[in-house]
C-alpha cells in the first residue's frame, strides 16, 4: 500500500458514489482512504430522498484529526452541498494541508437528478476552493455552471476548460460522458496544453458514481506520486473495467464493481 488520500465528502447508503465509492476505489489503486464526511444521505440506484448536513465545525475536526496524525499525500473533494460547508472545509486545506495536490471533484447533482449543492454556493466553489485544487474534474453539465458556457461539442469543451482555468485551477479534467456519439472523449487542459483521451462507450445503465470513482481513483494516483497524465490514464482504465464489470443491482442508475484490479 502506498499513498495516503483524505476524502472529504458526502456518504452514499447505497453504496455506489460518495464516500464509499471514493474508499474503495482508492483502496483498489492500493492507497490508503482516510475520510471526512460531509452529509449522509438517503439514497439508492433510483435516487436521493434525503440529505442531512454535517455541521462545519465538526467537518473541520474530522480533517484535521485525520492530518494531524495519519497525514495526507493527496485529498479529494466531493460533495459539499453549502457556502458552510465550503468555507470550513477551504479553510481546514489552508491551515493543514497547504501545498498538498487536492482532487475537487464539483459535485453538483446526483445521477437521479438531486441537488446535491445548493445553488448559492456555487459562487463559494468557484471562488474558494477552485484556487486551491491541482485539477477539477468536472462533467458537462456542471462545466456549463462553472463556466457560463454552453457546451455542444468537443471545441465548446475546450473552450470551457479554458474558461475555467481563469478561475485559478491549474488543471481541468473535463469528462465528456453527457455527449453524445459512440465516441467518449475526456480532456486535461492545463496552460501547457491539452491532452485528449478518447474511449469506446459503454451502454451501460450501471454508471452510478463514475464520477466520484474517477476524481478518488486519478488522486491516488497523485499521492503515489504518478503525474497528472499517468493519473489519468489509469483512473480512466480502472472506471471503464469497473463499469464492464458492474454487478447489475439496483432498478435505476447501478453501481460498478470497484473491485476490479488492473492487470
Amino acid at each position: 500500500m502506498k499513498g495516503r488520500v483524505l476524502i472529504v465528502a458526502g456518504s452514499d447508503s447505497g453504496g455506489g458514489a460518495g464516500i464509499q465509492a471514493d474508499i474503495k476505489a482508492v483502496m483498489a489503486m492500493d492507497a490508503y482512504a482516510a475520510t471526512a464526511i460531509t452529509a449522509l444521505t438517503a439514497q439508492n440506484t433510483l435516487g436521493v430522498f434525503g440529505v442531512v448536513p454535517v455541521q462545519p465545525e465538526f467537518i473541520r475536526q474530522q480533517m484535521k484529526l485525520v492530518l494531524d496524525d495519519i497525514g495526507a499525500d493527496a485529498l479529494k473533494t466531493g460533495m459539499l452541498h453549502d457556502v458552510p460547508t465550503i468555507e470550513a472545509v477551504c479553510a481546514e486545506i489552508e491551515q493543514s494541508a497547504a501545498g498538498v495536490p487536492l482532487v475537487a471533484d464539483p459535485v453538483m447533482v446526483a445521477k437521479g437528478g438531486h441537488r446535491l449543492l445548493q445553488e448559492d454556493a456555487v459562487e463559494a466553489l468557484k471562488r474558494r476552493l477552485l484556487p486551491l485544487a491541482t485539477v477539477i474534474t468536472p462533467n458537462i453539465p456542471e462545466a456549463e455552471v462553472l463556466s457560463g458556457r454552453e457546451i455542444r461539442d468537443e471545441a465548446d469543451m475546450q473552450a470551457a476548460a479554458e474558461a475555467m482555468l481563469e478561475l485559478g485551477v491549474p488543471a481541468v479534467l473535463l469528462k465528456g460522458g453527457h455527449m453524445e456519439g459512440e465516441v467518449l472523449v475526456d480532456l486535461l487542459v492545463t496552460r501547457a496544453g491539452t491532452e485528449r483521451f478518447e474511449s469506446s462507450r459503454i451502454r451501460s445503465r450501471h454508471t452510478h458514481g463514475t464520477g466520484c470513482t474517477m476524481a478518488s481513483a486519478l488522486a491516488a494516483g497523485l499521492a503515489q506520486g504518478m503525474s497528472l497524465s499517468a493519473a489519468t490514464v489509469r483512473a480512466r482504465d480502472y472506471v471503464r473495467a469497473a463499469m464492464l464489470a458492474a454487478p447489475g443491482y439496483g432498478a435505476g442508475h447501478g453501481p460498478l464493481n470497484h473491485g476490479v484490479r488492473l492487470g
